[in-house]
């Protein structure tokens, strides 16, 4: 037997005494931890590593590949979880960015809408204006048109009052003109009915002077006794 091989065989024993109570934990205590736990993936690792370490240096390999195996799975294990919460940040982080998306999407579309109703309450409102406007232009026109027609009937009323008028001076001008003639033979005849009433009046005086004086030489004659 090799001088040197006595105290690596030693040495290897007291490892595994001294791996006694990690072991221990391990099985009491880091395996009731969940597999991907942070605390049980280091303390995994950290023993793997001291298993590959003093497996090199004491030459035993298959403490070697023991803890080189526990390392490479601690750092897979701690890896994947890294990746895991990679994606579970990156997954949250896309959740918040599409939530911020929605979010706003819903908010310009809100906005969109509400601009379109504000634009519609507005075109309604001008077309309310535009026909209000139409009404009152159309109501102005009307009394414009009432007010000249007015204005022309009443002008074509005056024209036909003078127009009458006119007419009824020429009638009366006509039949003055027409009258004068009978006016005077009326006026003729009415001086010579006055002439004869004068006339028969002074025959009818005389007469009654005639009269009275025969009367009276009457009376004279019987009062002197002559028959």
């Amino acid at each position: 037997m090799n001088i040197l091989t006595v105290p690596v065989a030693v040495l290897r024993l007291q490892y595994k005494i001294v791996r006694i109570p990690l072991q221990l934990v391990e099985d009491q205590l880091i395996s009731r931890l969940a597999t991907e736990s942070p605390a049980r993936l280091r303390y995994e690792r950290t023993l793997g590593v001291l298993d590959g370490a003093v497996g090199i240096a004491l030459g035993d390999s298959d403490t070697e590949r023991r803890g080189n195996a526990l390392t490479e799975r601690s750092d897979a294990l701690a890896r994947a979880v890294e990746l895991e919460q990679h994606a579970a940040r990156t997954e949250a982080a896309a959740d918040t960015e599409l939530e911020t998306k929605r979010t706003e999407v819903h908010e310009q579309q809100v906005a969109a809408i509400e601009a379109k109703q504000r634009d519609v309450e507005q075109a309604r409102h001008r077309e309310d204006e535009r026909k209000q406007a139409a009404e009152r232009d159309a109501e102005q026109r009307k009394q414009a048109a009432k007010k000249q027609a007015d204005q022309l009937a009443a002008q074509r009323t005056r024209v036909v009052e003078a127009e009458y008028r006119a007419e009824q001076i020429k009638i009366w001008e006509a039949e003055q003109k027409a009258a004068a003639p009978a006016k005077a033979q009326l006026k003729e005849a009415a001086d010579r009915q006055d002439e004869a009433a004068d006339k028969r009046a002074r025959a009818d005086h005389v007469e009654k002077l005639a009269e009275a004086e025969k009367s009276k030489r009457s009376t004279e004659t019987t009062a002197n006794g002559k028959p």
